[in-house]
């Protein structure tokens, strides 16, 4: 009976591999498509989904020349809204920043020549 115990769990561990690389492929892909790049990353894979497509659509609705200070605001509304108040958005081709952030709200990307850098901070009162 624990041979075929051990064999079930071998299959699994198998089957869980093979389910993980297809997901990262496909993660892949749709980086590609959308000509995304993440640098550095603390969010879970649907939020960082979520700011590629805002980001994308934005861009794709701009004139010929970058509006840095456009797309920043949309992403920084769209999180806002979505996922609540306290996030910040950083566009440029070329700057440097150093940030504290939220468990899970950093996620740093660039998309065609455009560095994105949007996280959240926590929400506390200030202590006098």
């Amino acid at each position: 009976m624990e041979g075929a115990e051990e064999e079930l769990e071998r299959r699994s561990k198998f089957l869980s591999s093979l389910i993980q690389k297809k997901k990262a492929i496909e993660q892949q892909e749709q980086h590609e498509q959308l000509n995304v790049r993440v640098r550095a990353a603390d969010m879970p894979v649907a939020l960082q989904h979520c700011a590629f497509r805002c980001a994308r659509d934005s861009l794709d609705s701009m004139p010929k020349k970058l509006d840095s200070k456009s797309l920043a605001l949309t992403l920084k509304k769209e999180f806002d809204t979505s996922y609540g108040p306290a996030w910040h958005c950083i566009v440029g081709t070329s700057f440097g920043s150093y940030v504290t952030h939220s468990v899970g709200g950093f996620l740093y990307f660039s998309i065609d020549k455009v560095y994105i850098l949007l996280f959240r901070t926590a929400v506390e009162p200030l202590g006098h």
